[in-house]
């Protein structure tokens, strides 16, 4: 292997866009065209296969020179971060099929497809939303895409993403070589980062014995890679669940500054104790419990991913936009409270009155709630505070409050 400079991917991309400094500016003609020449070579490989596009946002924490959270935005995706990605994808399957060649272990990296249920379930999902997904068929990546071009301008887009999204199964690390379903390939193996995953250097180990290459191979009477696997899973999922936490953390801190304002956001996830909310411009996460909806009883209904007002028939669904009131954020926890002070939408009532009930549904009965609604002192964007800078609460009824009060007076 020959390094030809130590760059960055903005570098790259930047040299790519007719922009190079003085380090990328020698390699534009002789490493970068011809990497960008098989990245496009590549990426018609990726169109043929049918490979899921999920485009998924990822938060980068910026600092500033204190160490303090200056801002929380959206982790930038160059065409120089794909063509990467690519080529490991490339060596991931030349080191599997490596290995297969010469008869030695791998511990692939496996996506199977979906399971009959979540299947099921999606199907579900997509008839209440008019959108055709045929029973029977055998069920491949390029069928999700569909589903996702099909509703790229639909004004529920957002919902149905999410909802294709969780139908996946998890990957896995495992001896047995299910595929990979998501990139439509039939063997892989993670191979690119021996450093810092154990799973790809025990790949390495295998190539080395199974080459011949020298010292370091894969000694005979190894553990069982069955096991090893599980191991593997579960702890890249602690990983994963740590990185996360530690960014809620930094997200909840630098909200934690924020008290009584009213971001935009969607609607990520519906339970029977709540509703999660992602916020727009930084990605937090955050929880609307139950009872600040209203005083009205709120049924989750989980196949059509919704809470549904059982008088008056109002509806919080998954994707919806709304405006929420930061209520609490806690840095140690990285748990954050809102408030919906705009958004949902009025449903049909049922026939006959008769409420939603039976099914998966869950009936929770609702108070008035402990945390302020919007009133008219509130502006987006902005906090509401006394005189002395201090959030306060606002003033006013809850929407369901108003709505009660007018079905009161008719």
């Amino acid at each position: 292997m020959k390094s030809a400079a130590r760059t960055t991917y903005t570098q790259i991309q930047n040299a790519r866009d007719g922009q190079p400094d003085d380090i990328t500016k020698p390699l534009v003609e002789t490493i970068i065209a011809p990497l960008y020449g098989a990245f496009e070579s590549l990426l018609k490989s990726r169109a043929e296969r049918g490979v899921l596009e999920l485009d998924l946002a990822e938060r980068q924490i910026i600092l500033d020179d204190q160490g303090n959270v200056d801002r929380v935005v959206e982790r930038e995706r160059f065409d120089s971060h794909k063509l990467i990605e690519e080529f490991m994808i490339l060596a991931n399957v030349a080191a599997a099929e490596t290995l297969e060649k010469n008869k030695q272990p791998c511990m692939y990296r496996v996506h199977d497809e979906p399971s009959l249920e979540k299947i099921e379930s999606l199907r579900e999902f997509l008839e209440s939303v008019n959108i055709p997904f045929t029973k029977g068929q055998v069920i491949r990546a390029h069928h999700f895409n569909e589903i996702l071009k099909r509703a790229k301008n639909a004004e529920n887009s957002h919902m149905i993403s999410e909802v294709v999204l969780r139908s996946q199964s998890q990957a896995v690390y495992s001896p047995e070589n299910l595929g990979h379903f998501g990139l439509a390939l039939r063997r892989y193996g993670h191979f690119t980062s021996p450093i810092r995953r154990y799973a790809d250097l025990l790949v390495h180990r295998a190539l080395v014995r199974g080459l011949t290459l020298g010292d370091g191979g894969l000694q005979d009477g190894h553990k069982d890679f069955s096991e090893m696997g599980e191991h593997l899973s579960v702890t890249e999922r602690n990983a994963a669940h740590a990185e996360r936490d530690a960014v809620d953390r930094f997200t909840a801190l630098y909200l934690s500054d924020k008290i009584g304002m009213i971001p935009k956001g969607r609607i990520n996830g519906v339970t029977r104790f709540g509703l999660f909310i992602t916020l727009d411009e930084t990605g937090a996460d955050g929880l609307v419990p139950i009872r600040t909806l209203g005083e009205d009883y709120f049924i989750h209904d989980e196949h059509q991913h919704k809470l549904r007002g059982r008088e008056t028939a109002y509806e919080y669904r998954l994707g919806d936009k709304v405006e929420v009131l930061i209520i609490e954020s806690d840095p140690i926890t990285g748990s954050t409270v809102f408030q919906i002070t705009e958004g949902g939408k009025q449903g049909k009532p049922e026939q006959g009155g008769k409420s939603e009930r039976g099914g998966n549904s869950t009936l929770k009965r609702q108070g008035k709630g402990k945390f302020p609604p919007k009133g008219k002192a509130h502006r987006k964007g902005q906090r509401h505070t006394d005189t002395t800078g201090t959030p306060k609460k606002a003033k006013g009824k809850s929407r369901a409050s108003r709505r009660k009060a007018r079905r009161d007076q008719s």
